[in-house]
C-alpha cells in the first residue's frame, strides 16, 4: 500500500532527521529552495541524478500539506 508521502523519509542518521528523499542525503528543503529559485525539474534531475520526477512532485505536495495551517480563534471571557 502506498502512502501519501512514501518518498519523504526521516532518520536521525541522515541529515539529522530532516525530511529527505527516499533515505538519501537530499533534503526536501533543498528541492523546495531550488524550485523557489527557478530551477526546473529537468535541471534538478541533471544536478542530482538519483532524483526522479515523483520525488520533486512529492516534495511540493509535502510543502503544501505543511503550509495548510489553520488559525483557530478563541474568545477570552472576562468577569
Amino acid at each position: 500500500m502506498r502512502t501519501l508521502f512514501d518518498r519523504i523519509t526521516f532518520s536521525q542518521d541522515i541529515m539529522g532527521g530532516q525530511a529527505c528523499i527516499r533515505g538519501m542525503r537530499i533534503p526536501v528543503s533543498l528541492l523546495l529552495n531550488l524550485v523557489a529559485n527557478g530551477m526546473s525539474p529537468a535541471e534538478m534531475m541533471a544536478e542530482y541524478p538519483d532524483l526522479e520526477p515523483e520525488d520533486i512532485q512529492q516534495s511540493l505536495k509535502y510543502a503544501a500539506w505543511l503550509a495548510n495551517e489553520r488559525i483557530y480563534g478563541f474568545s477570552v471571557l472576562t468577569a
